[in-house]
């Protein structure tokens, strides 16, 4: 079991989880870019979240979420002192963080969660960081704070102008690139279509664009195949071979349209009869 130290909300909307949980041997290996798959009963669904931070003194990993689905919502229903089941990881492939001088790390609203992590590894490896954070409006916003110790300069954006620059994540990037500034690599982090057209941003510019990717994923093993994504014409799985990968090589109309297969079952509150064991198990 899996003891449940602290959780807060990160922004004034409360649609952001913070959650730290007491998982030793997990932040004994831990890096940024890998991820964790919990599990909160032997009922539950797997679920995989991205490492937003961790602790090797105090053993303890943090996770960033939304509970918009039954599992995220039980989980944010658990209180300091509660405890998982399941808390697998780490999982998937760390950042690549050697021989960078500049880069641009994009995050688009929860997708923050992920590019803080990434940004901090980069930035405490000497790199020089433009943190670009997009958010549809000022409520919502999160991590402002530990993003600016973790980045050289924080660039804010929102859809309705309400805080920051008015704007989306491309458009700053794009403002930055015209002005002259050269980046090594490009880091884009949140909603497939955010990240599909960074990339389209990039390519004119000849810019290497890494992206972190969220399809459908059951085992976190590669076992399953349900985290399938083309890249560069082949077959990958995003629980093994990433999250990370070269944007320029994804196939995101395929990506995007994987993702929305099962937007109904998941909208849905159901119990599932699992035909393996008999068991009810939760989704949604």
């Amino acid at each position: 079991m899996y003891k449940i130290i602290s959780k807060r909300f990160l922004n004034k909307a409360a649609t952001t989880m913070e959650m730290v949980v007491e998982a030793p041997l997990v932040s004994r290996k831990c890096k940024a870019g890998q991820f964790i798959i919990f599990r909160l009963d032997e009922f539950g669904e797997r679920v995989p979240l991205t490492i937003a931070d961790y602790d090797r003194e105090k053993g303890t990993v943090t996770i960033m979420f939304q509970p918009v689905g039954r599992s995220t919502q039980m989980l944010a229903e658990l209180e300091a002192g509660d405890s998982i089941l399941d808390f697998v990881g780490p999982l998937g492939k760390p950042t690549e963080v050697e021989g960078l001088k500049r880069v641009a790390v994009l995050g688009g609203g929860v997708g923050c969660a992920i590019a803080y992590p990434v940004a901090k590894a980069m930035f405490e490896n000497g790199v020089e960081v433009d943190m670009i954070a997009g958010f549809r409006n000022e409520d919502i916003v999160i991590l402002e704070d530990e993003m600016k110790k973790s980045c050289t300069n924080l660039y804010i954006t929102t859809d309705d102008g309400s805080y920051g620059e008015k704007g989306f994540v491309t458009d700053k990037l794009k403002s930055l690139i015209e002005a002259g500034r050269e980046y090594d690599e490009v880091f884009a982090i949140g909603p497939a279509m955010m990240m599909k057209f960074a990339c389209l941003a990039t390519k004119p510019y000849g810019i290497k664009t890494i992206v972190s990717l969220n399809p459908i994923m059951i085992d976190g093993t590669g076992m399953c195949g349900g985290c399938r994504v083309t890249v560069g014409g082949k077959t990958k799985f995003a629980c093994v071979d990433g999250p990370e990968f070269d944007g320029h090589q994804v196939d995101w109309d395929e990506l995007i349209r994987r993702n929305a297969f099962y937007k109904e079952e998941e909208a849905a509150e159901v119990n599932h009869v699992c035909h393996l064991t008999g068991g009810v198990r939760r989704h949604g």
